[in-house]
């Protein structure tokens, strides 16, 4: 009797790779069917073997056969890891982060792999271990990316800079014995930048010593900081864009032009106007109901009657179409302000092609990190005058820096605070509660008008059922707000009355559906989680809340605020469901009706900026579904935002102080 032919084990770096969902095009049903056509190591992989495969064409077969020779780098990379006993998914992140030749900058490198999202010290050390004969603690690289490490995870916190006794203690409680050394091969490296600490005033008059003289105290060792080399450049360019335009600001017009639009104004906003009319750089804040929104459309309308050219934008869709509405002048997204180019790709507006604009106008600008501030100013030519508007209350921005704030606390750039609270006087209840949280108290809600309800919760699971009967029943029968102008909010993903479980009960109540495309179903709300502009025809940005209109294979129609786009691509995996976002998803942004959600796995992270931020999303109702107990009036009363750590605020004065 014949014996049958045993099949050849599977290569283990093959069903890695077809496993963790890395060759282009191929599902996991054809993955499963791989074994059936003989497929299990690369060199089975032929259009003829694919073809033995159920459903599997001519032309899907040379498809997937070219996918796969196009995916050799990402192959070559999964070898190593699997060699490690690192997980193979990975690899994709790996060869978008290093390129075609990440596997051989692997090899000459292991500790590159810790630039990737995800991955721990104790990564990069396995697949050192498995590809350098005698790799140890004290290799240069392993100190020089430990030091990048330490900087970057800091800048998730939106720090810039740490001091360099923070970054020697990291480095020494990772066993590295030359903390010094590994700075320095840092520095060399040209990822990070040194910064040493500044010169001590010194009075010479003062005198000193038994002689009359005394010598200059040194530099203070302990303010030597250092930064990831994208963000410290960032902020220089930040100082000197802002002292550029201040040297070369012109006054537009005199003053007393300000009487023109002066009708309703109190002294602070018609301060702020004159002040944009004669600073390169001007500052305009205040809490909700203060009227800067009023305060800005008498700018335009000044500088519009005038024939002055003026940009308006804001960090979100949602905020520069309310910027449109209250000014009657078109505005943008920042991002689109600058043309941005795809995803991460820079942007086209810049020094060498710098806006048209005589002003420019940002709104919400409590939300520009350090980068995109950068990019706007190297954007803006000499003369440019930019007027900033937020409210520094607010959550700072997602990204690294606390461009407001330091601008403000620099001293050297003219700001105008409204405090007038002119929504009061008209009873609103959401501007008195949010203009009460923003200087730390949180009274009792008066709200006989239901603007403001607020609803007692025992747990996570009563919060998101009061959350599901809200939208669903209660603010559109009591309140006539359509349940597509509600929004709820929450500071947490994880959890019943997080974002994943309400979207899903929302969805269930709102839209029942499949989810044919990706998820999604026609009808769905959806929100970003990356910028991706390069869509047709105009793309979303990061933030943007929308509703699909259409399906297609492959592909959602959405409308956004901004308009309508054509999501395709790598671009579905950054939309989420969108009935239910995190505040910082929520700023920037404003609805009719909102809910506001606290949960008490919430407890530990609320902080007054992020209550204040999210009560002020809501421009005619508000419900608070209160679950975290005394957690929140602790943290309106104690917690502040923690404290950023930049050099922007040093840097202004330096620049500009004369």
């Amino acid at each position: 009797m014949t014996a049958l032919p045993t099949p050849a084990a599977p290569d283990p770096v093959f069903a890695a790779f077809v496993g963790a969902g890395l060759w282009p095009g191929l599902g996991k049903r054809a993955v499963a069917e791989l074994p059936g056509a003989g497929i299990t190591s690369p060199d089975d992989v032929t259009v003829a073997k694919l073809l033995k495969m159920p459903r599997v064409g001519k032309q899907r077969a040379e498809r997937l056969f070219s996918s796969f020779l196009s995916a050799q780098p990402t192959y070559d990379v999964v070898e190593l890891l699997v060699r490690a006993g690192l997980e193979a998914k990975l690899a994709s992140s790996a060869a978008d982060a290093l390129g075609d030749d990440a596997a051989r900058r692997l090899r000459d490198d292991p500790w590159a792999l810790l630039g990737l999202h995800g991955v721990t010290l104790t990564d990069a050390d396995r697949l050192a271990i498995s590809l350098l004969p005698g790799a140890d603690r004290q290799d240069s690289r392993r100190g020089r990316a430990i030091v990048v490490m330490t900087l970057r995870t800091a800048t998730r916190d939106g720090h810039t800079v740490l001091p360099a006794d923070l970054v020697v203690a990291a480095l020494r409680a990772q066993g590295v014995a030359d903390p010094a050394a590994a700075i320095v091969a840092a520095v060399d490296s040209g990822e990070v930048l040194d910064h040493e600490p500044p010169e001590p005033e010194f009075d010479e008059d003062a005198g000193g010593g038994d002689d009359g003289t005394a010598e200059p105290p040194g530099p203070d060792p302990a303010l030597r900081m250092l930064s990831l080399g994208r963000f410290g450049m960032a902020e220089d360019a930040v100082a000197e864009g802002v002292a550029r335009l201040a040297a070369t600001a012109e006054r537009i017009a005199d003053p007393a032009a300000v009487r023109s639009v002066a009708k309703g104004l109190d002294e602070a906003q018609k301060q702020s106007v004159a002040q944009v009319l004669g600073a390169g750089v001007s500052l305009l804040t205040g809490g909700p109901g203060t009227g800067k929104s009023r305060t800005v459309a008498a700018v335009v309308e000044l500088l519009v009657a005038k024939g002055t050219e003026v940009a308006l934008a804001a960090p979100t869709g949602r905020a520069a179409k309310r910027l449109e509405e209250l000014t009657g002048h078109p505005a943008v997204t920042v991002h689109r302000l600058l043309q941005a180019q795809g995803f991460g790709g820079g942007f086209a507006r810049n020094e060498e092609w710098p806006l048209d604009a005589d002003v420019v106008v940002v709104d919400e600008a409590s939300m520009l990190d350090v980068e995109l501030t950068a990019a706007l100013l190297e954007a803006c030519p000499d003369g440019t005058h930019l007027l900033l508007v937020g409210d520094p209350a607010q959550l700072p921005s997602i990204g690294p820096g606390h461009v407001l704030g330091d601008l403000i606390d620099s001293g050297v750039v003219p700001v105008t605070e409204l405090t007038t609270l002119y929504r009061q006087a008209e009873g609103g209840a959401i501007a008195r509660l949010a203009s009460a949280v923003r200087t730390g108290e949180l009274p009792p809600v008066d709200s006989p008008d239901r603007e403001v309800v607020v609803v007692p919760a025992a747990g996570s699971g009563e919060a998101a059922r009061r959350v599901v009967q809200l939208v669903t029943d209660s603010i559109p029968r009591a309140l006539r707000i359509d349940p597509r102008n509600v929004q709820v909010v929450t500071p947490v993903h994880r959890g019943p009355a997080g974002t994943i479980e309400l979207n899903k009960a929302l969805k269930e109540r709102l839209n029942p559906g499949e989810g044919t495309v990706f998820g999604f179903d026609v009808g769905d709300r959806v929100v970003a989680t990356a910028n991706h502009l390069d869509l047709e025809p105009i793309g979303f940005a990061n933030g943007e809340v929308g509703t699909v209109t259409g399906t297609g294979e492959g592909s959602l129609t959405v409308d956004f605020s901004s308009g309508p786009v054509t999501v395709t691509g790598d671009a579905l995996p950054d939309l989420k469901h969108g009935w239910a976002i995190t505040v910082h998803r929520a700023q920037g942004s404003e609805w009719p009706g909102v809910v506001v959600v606290l949960p008490p796995e919430a407890g530990g992270m609320l902080s007054r900026p992020l209550v204040y931020t999210a009560l002020t999303r809501a421009q005619q109702h508000l419900s608070i579904v209160h679950a975290s107990g005394a957690a929140l009036a602790r943290a309106v009363r104690e917690v502040d935002v923690r404290p950023r750590r930049t050099r922007l605020a040093a840097l202004l004065r330096e620049n500009l102080e004369t």
